[in-house]
């Protein structure tokens, strides 16, 4: 086992799938190839589309019972386990770090990792043997969710690898209605946002919703887009954003699963 190294983690943001995505018979290798490229971390911060919570909420800091966050799958995907140390102390170095007038944080203690944090964790990590802390997103407002990213930059420098945990594309009820391939409105959003991070451009990721081609239908909610942001302020507090690459790209189902490391 790699020991934690110290040193600037990378800020990162995945698009996590569903829980098939174990499944699948390309997308594991990726995640699990990326992953054997990192730093260990000392600990690992995920803030997922699944969890939107106002005032920001910190998750349990123990071992607590995953969240299902998912219907009508098979039973078997419910008998997946992810038993991550807590992160009590990444806890207390979050609250730190955000303690300001009018910048409530709370507790839930009970919370456990849904979806967006354990699916991709369980092929990065699979070992479960780094402390993991889930805290939820208390806005969708892109602005807001990158100054978030950017007073949590810190911990970057204390070894914890800050994870935005999304879908680059994200509208199942579309799908349905789609053929096979990738649809247009799909392909479209993901080369915009291609060629936007490449660019640096930051002002028309943060107006996706009016500068992206097919946005509404990319997301008809922006819940999966908006913890890019998070990963985008972490990055942007440390000079990081020009050091970016894709480590997974292409799509799963008709959705692009575009994913990217900064630093």
């Amino acid at each position: 086992m790699t020991a934690p190294v110290a040193g600037r983690m990378p800020a990162l943001y995945l698009s996590h799938g569903a829980p098939p995505l174990a499944d699948d018979p390309v997308w594991p290798g990726q995640l699990a190839a990326w992953s054997a490229g990192l730093p260990r971390p000392r600990a690992i911060l995920v803030v997922s589309a699944h969890w939107e919570e106002a005032p920001l909420a910190l998750g349990s800091t123990e071992r607590v019972p995953l969240v299902y966050d998912f219907w009508g799958f098979p039973e078997h995907y419910y008998r997946v386990r992810y038993e991550a140390p807590g992160a009590p102390e990444l806890a207390r170095a979050v609250r730190a770090l955000l303690r300001a007038p009018g910048t409530p944080v709370q507790d839930i203690p009970d919370r456990g990792l849904d979806h967006g944090a354990y699916v991709p964790l369980v092929e990065m990590f699979p070992a479960a043997d780094v402390p993991v802390l889930q805290i939820s997103m208390p806005t969708l407002d892109p602005r807001r969710l990158m100054d978030l990213g950017r007073r949590l930059a810190p911990l970057r420098d204390e070894g914890v690898l800050i994870v935005g945990s999304g879908f680059f594309t994200h509208n199942l009820a579309a799908l349905r209605h789609s053929g096979p391939g990738v649809p247009a409105w799909s392909a479209e959003f993901d080369a915009w946002g291609r060629e936007a991070l490449a660019a640096g451009d930051v002002d028309a990721l943060l107006d996706f919703e009016h500068t992206a081609p097919a946005s509404r239908l990319a997301h008809p909610a922006t819940e999966h887009f908006a913890p890019l942001f998070v990963t985008l302020g972490a990055a942007d507090a440390t000079g990081d954003l020009g050091a970016q690459r894709t480590p997974v790209d292409g799509f799963w189902m008709g959705l692009a699963k575009r994913s990217l490391q900064f630093g």
